[in-house]
């Protein structure tokens, strides 16, 4: 449930952070303001607005690499029940014993599966 919202929130804050990226002015965008387009930025002041969306640009940033550094953190935490069939498979071959061979059984040879069987001799 917390990998859950902290996964919500880090998406938020991207959409967020890239949002005011493109609303910042670029560097050559006062060019314009000599030929009388200065204009559209008194709204919020002649700095006013690349300071404010500086600043929180810089804060959703924290906030983003913040919700990064806890979901790397919920992501390396093992779960107690295995997520996949070949883990659930490992943990079943190692917890299940071998049966012990009854008494006057033939032993069982050691030849891995797969290879082909000695030679019974004559």
């Amino acid at each position: 449930m917390l990998r859950g919202f902290l996964l919500a929130v880090h998406v938020l804050l991207a959409f967020m952070i890239v949002g005011l990226v493109l609303l910042q002015r670029g560097k050559g965008a006062e060019a314009g303001a000599g030929f009388g387009a200065g204009a559209s930025g008194t709204v919020f002041g002649a700095r006013g607005t690349a300071t404010l969306f500086s600043k929180l640009t810089a804060v959703f940033a924290a906030m983003f690499f913040a919700t990064s550094l806890s979901l790397a953190y919920l992501g390396t935490q093992s779960t107690s029940a295995p997520s996949s069939v070949l883990e659930r498979a490992a943990l079943s071959t190692s917890t299940t014993p071998a049966a012990p061979a009854a008494p006057g059984a033939p032993a069982t040879s050691n030849v891995p599966a797969g290879a082909p069987a000695p030679a019974k001799k004559p």
